[in-house]
């Protein structure tokens, strides 16, 4: 037979697998950082290949330098905005995009090394393997979304799609949670009880901020921020034209080509997403129940992140406030994550049971 840890021994490799996965969680929270820093500064497309093995070291003479320098120098984004730009500039749009690459890497290396360790020790339970492969898997894709947004940028677009931006952002976030979702909900979890329309409420909210990211990313990649200044009106209304809103064919390009339309989805849904916040922490305090803080704190977050929009439409999106926006954004999500895993108790048949310490004085030898 093989021996059976003790509930110590499994409690101590269920808190590794936790901060291992924190630690990749944290790890993303720099790169989406980062990656906003990129996109602000037009850095994206300053790096017009993909190489996903090699591409970790930077160029490394001058020689180096200026090959790259003249790759970039072939684009729409070179030749229509920063015509006549000095190497000294390039090398500044460089590193960003350097950075944002190479911590993308980082973060699949600091997920896929210690998780190939855990597997080889007995670390992870069954149930939770298909889980992080899956994650791994879409974390792959993450990075080939990223060169399929980048590639959209390099022909006929002196910026990348919006559509594929969004995408990108929209995924890499859905990751973080699901990845901070699974280290939150291992056993040995704190839950707090609450009724189901707490947990409800939680839940969406969750699915609420990543719909929010989304259409945040909208914004960022038309620089829908850069127009309609003005608040509480846009376009001189509260609701503005229907003729202003829809006037794209077909339709639906509107919700996704037109500033105007982008920029008040953008609102509306702040709106809402914050009221939502707001109703939930009075449900929650009125009830007295200890879901309240958690409640409290995301609606706190989401008014903190609400003024800060304000005041980055009104000023004109600086590249200061924006970031912190963008990184607000981050800080919402994980803060509501939080929420939903510590009020959502686990259904008892998806529970992964501790192994039963052996019985005193048994050496779980064959005898």
């Amino acid at each position: 037979m093989i021996e059976t840890p003790d509930h110590t021994l499994l409690a101590t490799r269920r808190r590794a697998v936790r901060l291992w996965l924190f630690a990749v969680a944290a790890l993303m929270v720099v790169t989406l950082v980062v990656g906003g820093a990129t996109r602000l500064t037009e850095s994206g497309l300053s790096i017009v290949e993909w190489k996903p093995v090699t591409g970790v070291l930077p160029p490394l003479s001058p020689e180096e330098w200026q090959t790259e320098f003249e790759k970039y120098k072939t684009i729409p984004q070179y030749r229509e905005l920063n015509r006549g730009m000095g190497l000294a500039s390039f090398k500044t749009i460089y590193w960003w995009e350097w950075s944002h690459r190479v911590l993308a890497r980082l973060v699949g290396a600091v997920f896929l090394l210690p998780f190939l360790f855990f597997l080889w020790k007995g670390w992870i339970e069954p149930r939770l393997k298909l889980r992080l492969w899956f994650l791994f898997g879409c974390g792959a894709m993450l990075g080939a979304v990223g060169w399929w947004m980048v590639s959209s940028g390099l022909t006929a677009r002196v910026s990348v799609s919006q559509y594929r931006l969004g995408f990108h952002l929209t995924l890499a976030c859905a990751i973080y949670a699901a990845i901070l979702w699974t280290a939150l909900r291992l056993p040995g979890h704190l839950v707090t009880p609450a009724p189901l329309r707490l947990r409800a409420t939680a839940i969406g909210l969750v699915g609420a901020v990543i719909l929010q990211i989304y259409l945040g990313a909208l914004v960022a990649g038309l620089d829908a921020g850069l127009t309609y200044n003005t608040w509480p009106l846009i376009d001189g209304a509260v609701i503005p034209s229907a003729e202003r809103l829809w006037f794209e064919t077909p339709g639906w390009r509107n919700l996704f080509e037109n500033a105007l339309t982008v920029q008040f989805n953008h609102r509306m849904v702040a709106y809402a997403l914050w009221l939502a916040a707001l109703l939930h922490a009075v449900d929650a305090a009125r009830r007295g129940s200890a879901a309240a803080a958690g409640a409290i704190a995301l609606a706190a977050a989401m008014t903190v992140q609400a003024a800060v929009g304000v005041a980055t439409l009104l000023y004109q999106a600086p590249i200061s406030l924006a970031l912190i926006h963008q990184a607000m954004a981050i800080v919402v999500l994980t803060i509501a994550v939080f929420h939903a895993v510590r009020i959502t108790p686990q259904r008892a048949a998806a529970r992964i049971e501790p192994v039963q310490p052996l019985p005193s004085g048994a050496s779980g030898r064959p005898s």
